[in-house]
């Protein structure tokens, strides 16, 4: 039996997603009067950081991680890949990158919502000063973003452990196809980083390549649970804080540190905080603004009303 035959067999853990909203949280409709306190604090603010999270991508189809009943932890029994695991073990690398590579058709191929263009547009229109995201889905590029720091890192670029050699994502999908011709066929339940489900007997036969230049093995250029942000990388957003004029945060429980550190910056800046999430955060008691609402319902939302707008 083909490993195609397989997955459809595997209902529990792959099924066809037919809607974008099948990953956004339960909800309650946006306040307009929340809307209009928001277009204030962004109108007399406009070199604001933007800090984003998994909720922001739900919209396009991507699951988070926690959301109740809707998240990745809430569907699946699996967790993320853990740093030292996947650097340690043969098994887990095997595994990790045959699921990433039935998912990275479908993952690759998702594309921006109306809260990433709207982010786009406020970028050209000089009224944010950045996007620093925690996602890995390069949704804010796709969008039209500039100016975005990937905390997290990308999905799109493979790395060897060792040197520093890099190469582009669908440049290792090719090679990655040609090593394992039986893996052609991609189910819908992706996670966050590009991860799925496929039976475990067939990963046993994966064949995953090596770095062309030292031999050493190859990991997605992304910051694994259990791993640090480079250095640089929080000394840019330390300093993108330092030269902002407020941070709003958009679909992040801010659970993760590497997210909540920004809200801390900002606040010993004595800089002010706006939150737009569906639920609490580790944040709202430091918040000046806090709109618990999907993200779809507000920011598309100002992008008519801050267009029409001239900048100061």
């Amino acid at each position: 039996m083909r490993v195609g035959q397989l997955l459809r067999f595997r209902t529990t853990a792959i099924r066809s997603s037919t809607a974008r909203q099948e990953y956004v949280p339960h909800h309650k409709p946006a306040v307009q009067d929340d809307i209009r306190r928001l277009e204030d604090f962004l109108m007399s603010r406009p070199n604001v950081l933007v800090l984003t999270g998994a909720g922001i991508s739900t919209e396009s189809g991507i699951p988070d991680y926690r959301s109740e009943g809707v998240g990745l932890y809430a569907r699946s029994n699996h967790k993320p890949v853990q740093h030292m695991e996947f650097v340690k073990s043969s098994a887990v690398r095997k595994r990790y990158w045959a699921r990433n590579f039935v998912g990275w058709p479908k993952f690759s191929a998702t594309q921006p919502n109306a809260t990433h263009h709207a982010l786009a547009r406020f970028e050209r229109e000089g009224r944010l000063q950045a996007v620093v995201t925690q996602n890995v889905d390069r949704l804010h590029s796709k969008a039209g973003s500039r100016n975005v720091v990937e905390v997290h890192g990308s999905g799109y670029v493979v790395k060897c452990l060792s040197c520093e050699y890099r190469i582009d994502r669908h440049e290792f999908q090719s090679i990655l196809a040609s090593l394992n011709p039986a893996f052609n066929d991609a189910p819908d339940m992706i996670r966050p980083d590009g991860d799925v489900e496929i039976p475990l007997e067939y990963i046993e036969n994966f064949q995953i390549p090596e770095c062309t230049q030292c031999g050493a093995d190859l990991k997605p250029e992304i910051v694994f649970f259990g791993d640090s942000v480079p250095r640089p990388r929080l000394d840019e957003i330390a300093g993108m804080v330092f030269n902002s004029d407020g941070l709003l945060v958009l679909g992040s429980s801010l659970l993760v540190f590497s997210g909540y550190r920004v809200v801390l910056q900002t606040k010993d800046l004595k800089l002010p905080v706006a939150i737009v999430n569906i639920g609490d955060t580790r944040a709202d008691h430091l918040a000046d603004i806090k709109i618990s609402a999907k993200c779809g319902d507000v920011i598309p939302k100002l992008f008519d009303f801050r267009s029409s707008k001239s900048v100061s």
